[in-house]
């Protein structure tokens, strides 16, 4: 008997009643309904959230934002019941628990009274976060507080953008404005950095005009220390000063009193000579003659000049006299004046002595202040120029923006990352997603529920034939064939029924049928070698596999010991070489996931052949005896 002679005798057996043929379809259907179905059931779950129940309650009581009133609590609701994500169901705290308990709701947001005012207190000396309260009920759907934990942070991540963008706005506002202030300030720093350099000058010649003004101060005491001690003599010198005057002004008085009456009496005898014409007229009434006449008259007008002149000198004298008697009396009475005021002028110089050593002092003092000043002004030329350099450096950090600009950069502050979504290889679907997994799942279901009707290996013809190649190949190649087929129909499901889209149909084809065909050759050999155990541990293998092959979450969040698995178990590869074509990923990577399940057909293919092989040649009583399991 030869090995497809095998092969069409096992499938005679399947196909021998129409019982045998309708278990045969029924075992052949269970992974394309298992596949398909499940498949269809989870095609695109987040597609049909709009039907999810769910509570939203709002007790916000609003808020003012530069003079506006707010209230972000009606806002959020207005949005997510118009979004129609879930299938909002606006109430009050009493009946969204109720609901929530009883099963009406899933899950129950709400905003609280005090959610604006905490989301505008951001401008404020004690802000505080607003909070969004979520209530779920994990006996009602577990999965369903995942789905209100999404929404939730969308809620948020909504928010934290408009406020952290008005926030953003206020505080790019106030740099602008500080910024303005700085720019100012600098420009003032600048000025007072050349005023100070003037002042600076100016305290130089201060502090050289100082220096000079103590000196001068010091001889001014000096001096006035001399003038102080002269000045005690001067009340009794100047009372005999007035003393003299007075006699002085009393004989020049007695002495005008005498030469003004003998002037006055000169004068009128001069007044009193005649003219010429007179002279004249008199010699002539006299009898003399002209001649006579000019005799007389020629000795005469030279004693009469005489006369005049003397009559001029002494009115004169007379005149000096008087104002000579005028200027003593004068004198006296200044010198009077001087003597009355001669003490207080020797109390004044007294005083000014003090004074003056006073001044000294305050004038060294003001010497050194002057120094002092002048030092303090060159440090502060020099910080106030630091500071006009800190001051514009500062400016220069800060950018000046426009107020576009300003809204430009604000809208970027509450939203700083956009992600740019790109997919080397991309599923159509949650459901295309899955597939891969649950395709490998479908095949080692498929090829496990077979061997509950095909035969491991044919134990006549170990018996009568004695050739374990043949044999092992005809137990090998029945499930195989079956297999093939259940694979080709799964992913006519997949391709067309449910209209997943595939990068590489026909290499797909061909690693899912490969798939299969590795483990039909390991669900035999455990079978060969174990009976109805290894057809239980075929079942524990696939448990294994299922935890293990990562088609749900990435391997790579497994504990250590499960990873170590998945690295070695079968199905891992067969749902990573399906993924690589059905989402056409990296060929090589598909290539290599063939080579490994290549491998483990030919390991257990291998595996099986010994243990045949051995059968042909021993048969004892316990491979005659009935299986622990059945």
């Amino acid at each position: 008997m030869k090995f497809p002679t095998l092969v069409r005798t096992e499938l005679q057996r399947l196909t021998s009643s129409p019982m045998s043929i309708l278990a045969l379809v029924a075992l052949m259907l269970v992974p394309v309904l298992y596949s398909g179905l499940y498949l269809w059931g989870n095609d695109d779950p987040y597609g049909n959230l709009d039907s999810v129940p769910a509570a939203l309650v709002v007790e916000d009581e609003g808020a003012t934002q530069d003079g506006e009133d707010v209230d972000y609590g009606e806002q959020v609701r207005d949005e997510l019941v118009a979004d129609g994500t879930l299938d909002w169901q606006v109430t009050d705290a009493g009946e969204a628990a109720t609901g929530l308990q009883s099963g009406k709701y899933d899950f129950v947001v709400t905003f609280g009274a005090d959610f604006s005012r905490s989301l505008t207190s951001i401008g404020e000396d004690d802000p505080s976060k607003a909070v969004v309260e979520l209530t779920t009920n994990d006996a009602n759907s577990y999965l369903a507080g995942t789905i209100a934990d999404t929404v939730t942070d969308t809620v948020r991540d909504s928010l934290t953008q408009e406020v952290g963008e008005k926030a953003a706005r206020t505080l790019l506002d106030s740099l602008a404005t500080i910024r303005s202030g700085l720019a100012e300030a600098a420009d003032g720093s600048a000025q007072l950095a050349d005023g100070s350099a003037s002042a600076k000058e100016g305290a130089d010649a201060l502090a050289d005009g100082a220096a000079t003004a103590a000196d001068g101060s010091d001889d001014l005491v000096a001096g006035l220390n001399t003038l102080n001690a002269s000045a005690s003599a001067l009340p009794e010198q100047a009372s005999q000063l007035n003393d003299g005057a007075q006699q002085v002004a009393d004989g020049n008085a007695q002495l005008d009193a005498q030469v003004a009456p003998a002037a006055q009496r000169v004068d009128e005898a001069v007044g009193a000579l005649p003219s010429e014409q007179d002279l004249r007229e008199r010699l002539t009434e006299a009898g003399l003659s002209e001649e006579e006449i000019d005799q007389v008259v020629s000795l005469v007008d030279p004693v009469h000049t005489d006369i005049e002149q003397a009559n001029d000198e002494v009115q004169g004298a007379a005149a000096a006299v008087q104002q000579l008697a005028d200027g003593s009396a004068q004198l006296a009475e200044g010198t009077q004046q001087l003597s009355d005021g001669m003490p207080a002028l020797a109390d004044g110089i007294a005083s000014a002595a003090t004074g003056a050593s006073d001044l000294s002092s305050g004038v060294h003092e003001l010497s050194d202040g002057a120094g002092e000043l002048d030092s303090g002004l060159d440090e502060l030329k020099g910080g106030s120029r630091e500071l006009a350099d800190s001051l514009g450096s500062a400016v220069e950090e800060i950018p000046d923006q426009s107020e576009d600009e300003r809204a430009t950069a604000a809208a970027m502050m509450s939203d700083p990352v956009s992600v740019d979504e790109g997919a080397t290889t991309a599923a159509s679907s949650y459901g295309a997603g899955m597939a891969p997994f649950f395709i490998s799942l479908a095949a080692w279901i498929g090829i496990y529920a077979l061997f509950l009707i095909v035969k491991p290996y044919s134990q006549r013809a170990v018996t009568a034939l004695r050739r374990p190649l043949p044999i092992t190949l005809g137990a090998w190649a029945t499930p195989a064939i079956l297999g093939v087929v259940q694979m080709v129909a799964v992913f006519l499901i997949v391709a067309f029924a449910l209209g997943y889209s595939i990068a590489q149909p026909a290499a797909m084809i061909g690693f899912m049928a490969l798939t299969s065909i590795t483990f039909a050759a390991i669900i035999l050999t455990l079978n060969v070698l174990l009976g109805s155990v290894g057809q239980f541990l075929g079942l524990v293998l696939m448990v294994l596999q299922l935890v293990t092959a990562g088609g749900t979450f990435p391997y790579q969040t497994l504990p250590t010991p499960l990873r170590a698995l998945h690295e070695v178990l079968p199905m891992s590869h067969s749902v990573e070489g399906i993924r690589q074509l059905m989402y056409g990923g990296d060929m090589s990577r598909a290539w290599a996931d063939a080579g490994f399940l290549a491998i483990w057909l030919a390991v257990a293919l291998l595996a099986a052949f010994l243990a045949i092989t051995r059968m042909t040649r021993t048969r004892t009583l316990r491979d005659l005896r009935p299986s622990l399991i059945g």
